[in-house]
């Protein structure tokens, strides 16, 4: 190091700044771009509303706008991309937007514009927002069907709510989703595989898991051993929700769920309950994830108030979004 910059903590301090800057640079040309491309696209629909009331007039404004553009601008002004801006302009003059200033980049809104039902298109718009997911993660979330996976636990207020505020967590049945996704462990092609092998698979992609968990929560560690009367016990996964402000307990079952599974995570949910959270926390949360579940056990063998253990399936391949929107309209 220069012996005129020899404090360390002043040289990662300008860096920081700058690095700053250029995050908010990067951040203020998007949104410039996007409210750009909105008002390109209200001009377009603007002009062929006072221009002949013909289709074919429409597709010339655009072909003669895009030659022109492209002439002064280059190659980003296609006569697809004008017409993807047109779109733009159609589907958000509607007030569908969770906001009047566009916080996303142009290629999500690209992404949103392709989800035909407004309720969803408004949640993965405010998940994205909330959660700063990338393109990436948009195109995950949307694939998996988080929308639906956690509209098929509520009633139809429930599923409005999703759709005017994203996901709001109050209680533990507002992290719940049924199944769980887990496509990204690997496992999609292996017929036979050990817990161990799913929890280790897990373990390495934890960071996926925690996006598929969902909001709030952090590891806290794996194979978590507790004793009494000289007999020892092991938790597979736990986290910590700090929306909730509880522990969250999960078993890996990879066949189809027992009352033994359910009676050994009461006894987990129990432990951690009594010994190990404080009492300004609130009551531990146990999932058993398992192949097949079995309703019918679920509700004989947990009590008629359980707020606290949950079973769900889970799947190691993307779901098909066909069978999650049948089920959500049976569910009416």
């Amino acid at each position: 190091m220069s012996k005129h910059l020899t404090n360390p903590t002043f040289f990662d301090q300008v860096v920081g700044l700058l690095n700053a800057a250029r995050t908010k640079v990067v951040a203020t040309i998007n949104t410039t771009m996007v409210k750009t491309y909105f008002e390109i696209g209200r001009l377009i629909v603007e002009e062929e509303q006072l221009g002949e009331k013909r289709a074919e007039y429409g597709t010339q404004l655009i072909f003669a706008l895009s030659e022109r553009l492209q002439r002064e601008f280059g190659k980003g002004f296609s006569v697809t991309n004008l017409k993807q801006m047109r779109s733009f302009y159609a589907i958000y003059s509607k007030g569908q937007t969770v906001s009047d200033e566009f916080r996303l980049s142009w290629s999500h809104y690209l992404a949103l514009m392709r989800i035909e039902n407004e309720n969803e298109r408004r949640f993965y718009e405010i998940e994205s927002i909330e959660n700063t997911w990338s393109l990436r993660e948009l195109r995950r979330q949307f694939e998996s069907g988080l929308f639906e996976r956690l509209a098929l636990s509520k009633d139809k207020a429930g599923i409005k709510k999703l759709s005017d505020k994203g996901q709001i967590v109050e209680q533990p049945q507002d992290v719940i989703k049924d199944p769980y996704i887990l496509e990204f462990v690997g496992l999609e092609e292996k017929t036979r595989y050990s817990e161990s092998e799913l929890e280790q698979h897990i373990i390495d992609k934890l960071e996926h898991f925690l996006l598929e968990l969902g909001k709030g929560f952090t590891f806290v560690g794996r194979q978590a051993r507790f004793s009494f009367d000289d007999k020892h016990f092991r938790v597979d996964l736990v986290f910590y929700n700090r929306i909730l402000q509880c522990f969250v307990l999960i078993d890996l079952k990879i066949g189809e769920l027992t009352h033994q599974d359910l009676g050994q995570m009461q006894m987990y949910v129990n432990y951690y309950d009594r010994f190990v959270k404080f009492d300004n926390e609130n009551s531990t949360v146990g999932i058993i994830l398992c192949k097949k579940k079995n309703d019918t056990l679920v509700e004989i063998t947990l009590p008629q108030n359980n707020k606290q253990i949950f079973a769900r399936n889970y799947q190691t391949v993307l779901p098909s979004k066909e069978d999650l929107k049948r089920l959500l309209e049976e569910k009416g």
